[in-house]
């Protein structure tokens, strides 16, 4: 991990940007702790330039609560190198939701492999962050590509608990996944979400293994999660990483 560029927000906040090996990240840390504090990991559906303004505001708020937070590029968005075959598989994926055909083949060509190059990313990010002086965990992790949590919640033994937002596709291979979770889970659904199968998420729910776990359904499309589930992720971290 290398820094390359830090800076103070107004609330106090340090965040400094970095690499993991090629991968760029950025990192959030409160601006005055006394002891090693828990990390969350701030998923994202790609591009960090893109989705900057949305992933500060959750780091400042995660600060606010005594938390670390931690993001990285996802593969083929940003300025990483584009894969010629997911973007085939975007605009299969595109014209398919448009003329109704079968989704599930270009489902698993999107998302297996972003799974597949993502998750051990994460994870050798998770060794170097948790290495730094004050992040000592727990880890948590906050919405982004369902399918790559539900994978980390199976491979990662750090992660103690999961805020998942159920707003993207899931290859139905990924389902035995599902039921291998065991970790706590706050699952976010948009109930009118135009680019996804609320059936496939629902489903998704009810296979997860975990003893403890909560869907909060509301009305709206995509980005139209109200401004209260914010709070009530807050609260939920508080019981498990604390």
């Amino acid at each position: 991990m290398r820094f390359s560029a830090e800076q103070r927000l107004e609330d106090d906040v340090l965040e400094r940007e970095f690499t993991l090996g090629e991968v760029p990240g950025i990192l959030w840390t409160p601006g005055s702790v006394s002891e090693p504090v828990p990390l969350i990991l701030l998923g994202h559906p790609g591009g960090l330039r893109k989705m900057y303004p949305r992933l500060v505001a959750r780091a400042r708020s995660s600060a606010a609560e005594g938390y670390a937070a931690a993001t990285l590029e996802l593969p083929g968005s940003g300025d990483r190198p584009r894969s010629a075959d997911a973007e085939q598989a975007r605009a299969d994926l595109r014209r398919a939701l448009q003329t109704g055909e079968p989704l599930e083949e270009i489902v698993d060509r999107l998302i297996l492999p972003l799974v597949e190059q993502a998750a051990p990313e994460w994870q050798a990010a998770l060794d170097a962050l948790l290495s730094l002086p004050g992040i000592g965990g727990p880890v948590g992790l906050a919405g982004g590509v369902i399918a790559l949590g539900v994978r980390l919640a199976v491979v990662e033994p750090r992660l103690a608990a999961a805020v998942l937002f159920a707003g993207s596709f899931v290859p139905r291979s990924m389902f035995e996944e599902a039921r291998q979770v065991t970790i706590p889970l706050h699952v976010l659904l948009q109930w009118d979400d135009e680019g996804n199968d609320r059936q496939l998420a629902l489903d998704l729910f009810d296979a997860f293994g975990s003893k403890e776990k909560t869907l909060h359904a509301n009305l709206g499309g995509h980005t139209g999660v109200p401004p209260f589930e914010g709070e009530a992720g807050n609260r939920f971290f508080a019981r498990h990483l604390r």
